[in-house]
């Protein structure tokens, strides 16, 4: 089975975390995620997610510690999911692949409708981060 590392960005700003909206179309149409994406082979953590989140919102980002990491398999991949705690250096975003962002408060975070792994990082987001 073919092995890929895939991250996930986790801002957190006045105790709300980050979240965005996928456009229609792929395999995450129309759901909500916490901005990262696929490593390319070389790549460090750190170097894949200020790549994505530059591709994705237009935005540099300072990446901080890694929060929580498992595995999950999708379309015959295993992936190996690495989340991290980042922070945007600029509060305005440029979207790419979304519709739109928000800041999701402890409250709200599990009323949206996330894809399966990012749905388990916001169960242990809203559980043990905000």
């Amino acid at each position: 089975m073919e092995e890929r590392i895939t991250t996930a960005g986790i801002a957190i700003k006045e105790g709300k975390v980050l979240i965005a909206h996928r456009n229609p179309g792929g395999s995450l149409s129309c759901k909500w995620e916490f901005p990262g994406g696929k490593n390319r082979y070389g790549e460090s953590v750190a170097d894949t997610l200020r790549r994505e989140w530059q591709e994705e919102l237009g935005v540099d980002i300072e990446v901080k510690e890694e929060i929580l990491s498992f595995d999950f398999t999708n379309n015959d991949k295993l992936y190996h999911l690495k989340c991290c705690v980042v922070m945007p250096l600029s509060a305005s975003f440029s979207l790419s692949v979304h519709t739109e962002t928000t800041y999701a408060s402890k409250e709200d975070l599990l009323s949206y409708d996330f894809g399966p792994s990012d749905r388990k990082i916001a169960e242990y987001i809203a559980s043990e981060i905000l």
